[in-house]
């Protein structure tokens, strides 16, 4: 085994080589017929080969593409200069008989003098976004040198769920991670006791650590010469004092959900079977998920089942071409957050433009090695994730906004009704939250959503959605979930929000929370849903307040 092959997991390198032995296979059989197609031509009448010489272009311009994917770099060439041949000549449509000729015997030996590559030939270590592991808690250590603003960002961090620790030295700093690293780390620009500036010693850090840490900035300077040494040192965000702790919390959030978030969906729109599943093994060992289309007609059903986050897409296939389908999908407003990103082996730039014109977002030229292909795939999916974040979730909580969560309470419906399962949907509501913004601030109610839009997140599952219905009340929807199971789980989150403490003005407070439960039966309808965990809600409060109610079933009246 060479150097080479070691640096790919051997599954895929594995995988990858059976790709290219049926695609060796392939050839055997495809280039007779090129050469076959070649006599023909010759030997036909000037109309005939008129009709002839599209297909062949056609064929050439596909071998042209895959052949230097699967690592037939020369036998790619080859084709490509043969398949400008005969596009010239349909656009000239002139061709002289000892051209033809040329281009025939040319035809015949294509591939005779190719590398004789296997699959090896283009095996390229793929690139993996760096996950790490997510623990219960996330570590975060602060480095600030004054103590009120370091113990305040400590216990609000605390409170929004994470575990927070605070150093006023880099020496203290220093003697901590060599115990343990943290999940983030947050640093101060000036250290007035230091001999560094903070800026310095994360850059120092950063150069010895083997994986990077999240970072994130504070300073009182807000001039470009401090921004660009913070994004030299790997600064994630970068806060000018008075830190607005909630907006640097929704930041930490960001840089971890892209870090753990959900693989990737990719759908990749390819008449070449080879080639897709090609590309596909090359993504899904890069930790995405993907789905191969043949079929062009077929593109509702995948964006509605999949729905996808990138679309790859093939520029020449029968019947359909790329840009009209790429126009197809442009049609539905649902669909305009989807990047396409054409792959075809056509090179002339004007043609490329008009595609991307048409609709599109990106071109890549085939062969493309593996480390580009998921390059350019992970950053148009990891800038659509972002975007279509940005939508949908709210600034201050980063849950799903008033329209998505009622969405997804209809989506979540919809699938128990059709599976039998049981779904519960919740209605919480924090008490007393007018007294909290006249007594301590509208920045301390912020704080107070926020802690709660955190502490729900990290108690709920992976699968439950959950979405800031309106000011201080929130909605979540939990599938396979019973309306009993649901008030269990919500009553330990309204003990654990009732444990917190929170400080303004120097002083601290509490708050607690009230909640309705409601499940899904078989009269079920999705406003209904919620209007009667809304009710429930509303007999907590009357009730009490701090406290869990559950609906009665419309389905026994109980």
């Amino acid at each position: 085994m060479d150097k080479q092959d070691n640096t790919i997991p051997q599954t895929l390198q594995q995988h990858l080589r059976q790709l290219g032995q049926q695609f060796s296979e392939r050839l055997r059989q495809e280039l007779p017929e090129l050469a076959q197609q070649g006599e023909r031509l010759l030997q036909s009448s000037e109309g005939q080969r008129q009709q002839l010489l599209p297909a062949l272009r056609d064929q050439l311009h596909r071998l042209a593409g895959t052949a230097g994917t699967f690592g037939f770099t020369q036998l790619g060439q080859q084709a490509r200069e043969l398949e400008q041949q005969a596009e010239r000549w349909l656009d000239q449509q002139q061709r002289q008989q000892q051209d033809l000729e040329t281009f025939v015997a040319a035809l015949q030996q294509l591939g005779a003098e190719s590398d004789g590559g296997s699959s090896q030939g283009e095996q390229q270590r793929t690139g993996r976004p760096v996950v790490r592991t997510e623990g219960d808690t996330r570590l975060i250590y602060i480095l600030e040198g004054e103590i009120a603003v370091g113990e305040n960002m400590r216990l609000t961090l605390s409170n929004f769920g994470y575990r927070a620790e605070h150093f006023r030295t880099t020496s203290d700093l220093d003697a901590a991670l060599q115990q343990q690293l943290p999940d983030a780390l947050i640093v101060d620009v000036n250290l007035a006791d230091e001999d560094c500036s903070g800026l310095d010693y994360a850059a120092s850090l950063q150069q010895r650590l083997e994986v990077p840490l999240p970072l994130l900035v504070l300073t009182h300077q807000h001039d470009f010469a401090t921004q660009l040494q913070a994004v030299r040192a790997g600064a994630l965000g970068f806060f000018a004092k008075p830190v607005d702790i909630p907006q640097l919390e929704s930041r930490l959030e960001r840089c971890f959900a892209q870090q753990s978030g959900e693989p990737y969906r990719v759908l990749i729109v390819d008449d070449d079977r080879d080639l897709a599943s090609r590309y596909s093994l090359v993504l899904r060992d890069a930790g995405m998920l993907v789905e191969i289309l043949q079929d062009p007609a077929q593109i509702f059903d995948h964006l509605r089942d999949f729905n996808p986050e990138v679309v790859l897409l093939d520029v020449n296939m029968p019947y359909c071409t790329g840009p009209e389908l790429a126009q197809i999908i442009r049609c539905n407003d649902d669909w305009l957050r989807i990047p396409i990103i054409y792959l075809s082996a056509e090179t002339d730039i004007a043609k490329q433009m008009n595609a991307l014109i048409k609709a599109g977002d990106d071109f890549v030229t085939k062969p493309i090695s593996d480390n580009a292909l998921v390059a350019a795939v992970f950053s148009r999916a990891q800038r659509a994730r972002l975007l279509s974040d940005a939508l949908s979730r709210d600034s201050l909580t980063g849950l799903l906004k008033h329209g998505d969560i009622k969405e997804q309470v209809a989506i979540e419906l919809e699938r128990a009704l059709r599976t039998g399962d049981r779904a519960s949907v919740v209605m919480l509501d924090i008490d007393h939250f007018k007294r909290v913004n006249d007594e301590h601030g509208h920045a301390a109610g912020d704080n107070v959503i926020r802690a709660l839009a955190n502490l729900l997140r990290q108690r709920l599952r992976r699968v439950d959605s959950l979405g800031r219905y309106g000011g201080e009340e929130f909605l979540a929807v939990l599938p396979d979930c019973t309306p009993q199971q649901a008030k269990q789980i919500i009553d330990e989150i309204r003990e654990r929000f009732a444990e917190l403490r929170f400080i303004a003005d120097g002083g601290e407070f509490s708050c607690t929370l009230s909640a309705g439960v409601a499940g899904t039966d078989v009269h079920s309808q999705a406003e209904q849903l919620r209007e009667r965990a809304d009710k429930a809600l509303y007999a907590a409060k009357h009730g009490g307040r701090n406290q869990v109610r559950v609906a009665a079933s419309q389905e026994h009246g109980d």
